[in-house]
């Protein structure tokens, strides 16, 4: 068979939402030590610890994400890889049945309103970000990501006039 596989990795470049969460997420370790100690004693300090080791293993690692592409003929995967560790599925799109696919500032995205958007791009402003328009249980979506040339050669076989490199 002809059949063509490709797969891209890209790292979402850590934004101040980013930096904000982490230390928002140290505050209630020092609500509970210095508010907790007077009522609770040594048990604050236990209840304290007892949320860092759950804050270090489940919302830490929602920190660190990769996105991963797989192109497989026209069925673009998207999954979120946390901490080099945990994979999990975001979105599966067969990209013939997008309206359009461009760089996500072309002009020619402007008559396309959107109702919801999912961005699984790198976040970084010097980036390749593209987007594609397409209709996913019955509203119409923007996708974000950052496909590198060699992902958008495959594309381009598959979607003929739907995909702008302008």
């Amino acid at each position: 068979m002809n059949d063509t596989y490709y797969e891209q990795l890209v790292t979402c470049k850590p934004t101040g939402k980013t930096a904000l969460l982490r230390v928002l997420s140290f505050l209630p370790i020092l609500i509970l030590i210095l508010f907790g100690f007077p009522f609770l004693g040594f048990f604050a300090f236990m209840l304290a610890a007892l949320y860092a080791v759950l804050a270090y293993y489940f919302i830490f690692p929602r920190f660190n994400v990769e996105y991963e592409y797989d192109l497989l003929n026209h069925e673009l995967d998207i999954a979120a890889i946390y901490s080099k560790a945990n994979r999990k599925d975001k979105l599966s799109i067969d990209i013939q049945h997008a309206e359009i696919i461009a760089p996500k500032n072309s002009h020619r995205l402007d008559s396309y309103h959107t109702t919801k958007r999912y961005d699984f791009s790198s976040g970084n402003a010097n980036a390749n970000t593209y987007a594609i328009i397409i209709t996913l249980n019955q509203t119409l979506c923007t996708v974000l990501f950052d496909p590198d040339d060699e992902m958008l050669r495959h594309m381009k076989g598959w979607m003929g006039m739907k995909l702008f490199q302008d």
